[in-house]
């Protein structure tokens, strides 16, 4: 399986554009620049994405740890807040972390913990990214 994303970038790094988006189209052209990824200015940047996808992708995982200890979630809800910060000459992103809740019928949170730790270290992006990651994961009535 394989998915496919671009990118085009165009002018200088601080006042150049550019624009991401996706085979499926669900991001299409969406811009980027150096301030919406350093300073405030609205648009998205490549952390926020990683966040976005390291989150739905927990989610998921999630989703599935509980199935196979027989529990079906009504709700999991995952933001993912992703560090970036200056590494030598450059920047690098050094940590990402979860906060999660989740409503899972007839479960302890034992059961769930266990369940959120097994799919915060098997999440396919958690693999993929080489650096802390942390997590604070709840239940919710």
């Amino acid at each position: 399986m394989n998915r496919k994303a671009s990118a085009v970038w165009q002018g200088g790094l601080k006042d150049g554009r550019g624009t991401v988006s996706t085979e499926s189209g669900v991001l299409s052209n969406a811009a980027y620049s150096f301030s919406t990824r350093f300073e405030n200015e609205k648009g998205t940047n490549p952390e926020e994405l990683v966040g976005a996808a390291h989150a739905g992708c927990f989610s998921m995982a999630l989703s599935a740890q509980l199935g196979e200890v027989g529990l079906k979630p009504e709700r999991i809800e995952t933001a993912a807040t992703v560090t970036l910060e200056k590494a030598g000459d450059g920047f690098a992103v050094t940590a990402v972390h979860l906060d999660v809740n989740a409503k899972v019928p007839d479960t302890d949170d034992d059961k769930f913990q266990a369940a959120a730790k097994k799919a915060k270290e098997g999440c396919p992006i958690s693999k993929l990214l080489n650096t802390k990651i942390t997590m604070r994961a709840r239940l919710t009535a």
